[in-house]
């Protein structure tokens, strides 16, 4: 949802994505420095003679923070392989994705990642890539992708996510709160996410549901800011304990409402992680106390680890989450440097850091690309 995902799903609330080349409607990575030349030793059959690997990863949303980050993993994972990355995203549109997928199809890469393809034409489209022999790694897609042989769906732990930020809430509130839900339907991480939802509440009869909202569109951040303001006006001071926001575009939307009406006492819990969140929390008398994420860098790296392993012949798994964190304000606000997306790592114990997938034969190819 961002990722999702959400973290982070879907539409852009912000120009972050400028940081990297290729995050605007057609792109690609530059050219990977020259190969060097020879036979690469202990490494499998495909990538020993420096032959050329060419990966297209394509993303149905953009704009956003997650967006870059997670490209930037990616781009910067394959290029330490030694692959040329090429990237594209679609800022949200349907046709122009499928028409990535589709014209794709005519070139010459060897694996596909593909990103919040969320709908039934993304399962004939990934079905076409496999049919042409590409190795395809997915993430945050349609659960259905799973019916095709070969195929790899990654997502961030929803579950975990929601969980996360949902029991630090309980905790806090000592499982007596009247709370405000932000949430939209149809699509794979927030279905997830609500299914956990719905347990809390049912194991915590005290939490109460008193409103809801839900949207997602180009101006999703300042549809909720309205919303929630219209709410603010409805219920007088004691009426709203907390807000449970399953996307950071709602959780920006909500804290904007809540210090405009000067309704601090109202706590956000939230999903996903970016920059702009990050310098949001840490905001003097900012609402938003929490926040569960998976860092969108590594999620980007890891999906070229497992393409890797595809294009190796080596086996890999039909699904793989990764592993959420929970984000306090507390640790932004006490951090002794300014906390951002580079060192969160620095405050968040294992933030950004996983050696799944990691081969040897992994790190014989870094070190014989080395820069």
């Amino acid at each position: 949802m961002r990722k999702t995902v959400f973290k982070g799903l879907l539409v852009p609330v912000l120009a972050a994505s400028l940081l990297i080349t290729g995050c605007s409607n057609n792109s690609s990575a530059e050219p990977v420095k020259e190969k060097p030349s020879g036979p690469i030793e202990n490494v499998p059959e495909r990538f020993a003679n420096g032959e050329e690997v060419k990966i297209k990863v394509i993303r149905k949303i953009g704009g956003d923070d997650h967006t870059a980050q997670y490209l930037a993993g990616a781009k910067e994972e394959g290029e330490a392989l030694g692959f040329k990355v090429d990237v594209f995203t679609a800022n949200g549109d349907s046709a122009k994705f499928h028409d990535a997928i589709a014209q794709s199809l005519e070139e010459d890469y060897d694996g596909f990642i593909i990103s919040h393809g969320d709908d039934e034409a993304t399962v004939s489209d990934v079905q076409k890539l496999v049919d042409q022999g590409k190795s395809v790694v997915t993430f945050d897609s349609n659960p259905k992708l799973a019916d095709i042989e070969g195929v790899t769906l990654t997502s961030q732990d929803d579950e975990a996510l929601a969980k996360l930020a949902l029991d630090q809430l309980v905790q806090d509130t000592k499982g007596k709160a009247n709370i405000v839900y932000l949430w939209v339907d149809g699509f794979p991480p927030m279905v997830r996410r609500n299914a956990v939802y719905k347990q809390v509440l049912s194991a915590n009869p005290g939490i109460k549901e008193v409103e809801r909202f839900g949207v997602a569109a180009a101006d999703t951040s300042v549809q909720t800011q309205n919303a929630v303001a219209a709410m603010l006006n409805k219920h007088k001071k004691g009426e709203i304990d907390a807000i449970f926001a399953t996307w950071d575009a709602f959780a920006i939307g909500a804290a904007r409402a809540i210090k405009e009406a000067g309704r601090d006492e109202i706590k956000i819990y939230g999903i996903d992680i970016s920059n702009a969140d990050i310098q949001a929390m840490g905001e003097e008398k900012s609402s938003w106390k929490y926040t569960a994420a998976v860092d969108p860098k590594l999620i980007g790296a890891v999906n070229i680890r497992l393409l890797a392993k595809k294009l190796a012949g080596e086996k890999t798994p039909q699904t793989y989450d990764l592993e959420a964190s929970l984000i306090s304000q507390e640790a932004i606000k006490h951090s002794k440097e300014p906390v951002n997306m580079e060192n969160l790592g620095n405050v968040v114990e294992g933030w950004g850091k996983s050696d799944a997938f990691v081969e040897d034969w992994m790190r014989t190819l870094k070190e014989h690309y080395k820069k």
